[in-house]
């Protein structure tokens, strides 16, 4: 298992377009989702997410008025106030929580100041076992994540000898 980031960075660049193959390998062949999730817990119980880090550094948080709700009661702030200072507004993603020159506003090393309460969008990160939409679909963002997650990295290298992928 890779699980060094710059490692991921270099190896997930190299291998993007044999990602992307697989997405769509995927998309016109049969598997077992069940399985392929299987793995992907099965790595995700490995991986000591706060030794990376890189989710809050290079990923975005979307968030739902629910998870603004949960962060004005969790952080004792005004609506418009936590507005204002934690989050901007993304033309492709919607209202996201800020960064800084470090990552996400609300990242303290490699940890999550507001990890109990952070929004759903992070809660299910790196969207391969949980999230919206279908698996294939969440898929499509997996080759760019394989470049900075570790556990998607090494989830698509293990679902390519699953289901037999030929690289």
């Amino acid at each position: 298992m890779v699980l060094d980031p710059v490692q991921i960075r270099r190896l997930g660049e190299k291998k993007r377009e044999e990602n992307q193959r697989l997405r769509r390998h995927l998309k016109r062949h049969h598997f077992v989702e069940r399985r392929l999730k299987r793995i992907a817990e099965e790595i995700e119980e490995r991986v000591d997410c706060t030794q990376c880090g890189n989710c809050c550094r290079v990923a975005t948080a979307r968030l739902a008025e629910r998870d603004i709700d949960r962060l004005v009661r969790s952080l004792g702030m005004r609506r418009q106030d936590l507005l204002t200072a934690c989050t901007s507004r993304s033309a492709k993603e919607g209202l996201v929580l800020a960064k800084n020159d470090k990552g996400c506003v609300f990242l303290e090393g490699n940890l999550c100041t507001l990890y109990e309460d952070r929004p759903a969008s992070c809660r299910d990160f790196p969207h391969l076992v949980r999230g919206s939409g279908s698996f294939l679909s969440r898929m499509w963002h997996m080759p760019d994540r394989a470049c900075y997650c570790p556990i998607v990295y090494n989830a698509l290298e293990a679902f390519k000898v699953e289901v037999g992928f030929v690289r």
